[in-house]
């Protein structure tokens, strides 16, 4: 886990799902005047380079956000996530991408309160830089973040917004985020929480959704996007486990959805799945 930089792939399409859905939740939870607490157990550096490093490797983000960058046309979920990336990006040119908890603090309120985890020493050492104007308001923690998640919840004002968002590099990975989601819900069954996954051909990733399904959870939001055939290789998708998600949110992503995937498809039409449950 500890050899993954998310910079590789800063911007890619995975991101750009991920961080519209990420966004609006956050909006959601600031409508109430009562403070809420954002928590990132795998935040990663805070912010990434697009034209130098490690992201020119691969240049994923040609494909995500570079797909939006000159539309005129984006629905009111994709223009939301677009503006805060262009804050990032003063001149217009795309330079650098906004990792989650970037996006986040952009939403938050003076009342509010960001804790970042983040373990490897690297990035960790970038967030901490990326969030030192933020001291009273952020907290950064160079550590794991499924046992710093544990540590917190119940938050003071009782209410958070979790995002878990790990490497997935290891079959650990995959245990963890159950364990962390189901330690979560015991602790806190009320708390917003957000688990990315990617979509890969291994066994561990294409059981991951039933298993989460699975969760004592009241509510729950299962949506994905698919970009490539899922027989091969590499990360053909995405999804996103939502836990007390807003009640907007399912109606914003069928209206959202299908203009996304048609405007990141590559290889083959892009897919999407949007389900939903209340127990």
């Amino acid at each position: 886990m500890l050899s993954y930089r998310h910079a590789f792939h800063a911007g890619n399409h995975a991101d750009v799902f991920k961080h519209l859905i990420l966004v609006q939740l956050a909006r959601y939870l600031g409508q109430k005047e009562k403070p809420f607490w954002y928590i990132d157990t795998h935040a990663g550096a805070g912010a990434y380079a697009l034209n130098e490093g490690y992201a020119t490797k691969l240049a994923e983000y040609r494909e995500g956000i570079g797909r939006l960058w000159e539309r005129d046309d984006l629905p009111p979920l994709v223009a939301d996530y677009v503006s805060l990336v262009r804050q990032l990006n003063g001149d217009g040119q795309l330079r650098v991408y906004p990792g989650s908890p970037w996006l986040a603090r952009q939403t938050l309120r003076q009342q509010d309160r960001l804790r970042l985890f983040e373990l490897h020493s690297s990035d960790s050492k970038l967030l901490n830089e990326n969030f030192a104007d933020l001291r009273e308001q952020a907290q950064v923690v160079a550590g794991d973040g499924f046992k710093g998640l544990k540590a917190l919840l119940p938050p003071p004002p009782r209410r958070a917004l979790v995002l878990i968002d790990p490497s997935y590099e290891t079959a650990n990975d995959y245990s963890g985020v159950i364990a962390a989601l189901e330690e979560a819900l015991r602790r806190f069954p009320t708390g917003c929480y957000a688990l990315w996954y990617p979509q890969l051909a291994r066994l561990e990733s294409r059981q991951l959704p039933d298993k989460l399904k699975r969760l004592p959870a009241a509510k729950w939001l299962h949506t994905t996007l698919s970009l490539r055939p899922t027989a091969g290789p590499g990360m053909h998708g995405s999804g996103m486990f939502l836990i007390n998600p807003p009640w907007t949110l399912e109606t914003d992503l069928r209206a959202t959805l299908p203009w996304l995937a048609n405007t990141l498809t590559q290889d083959e039409p892009a897919r999407f799945v949007l389900e939903a449950q209340e127990n």
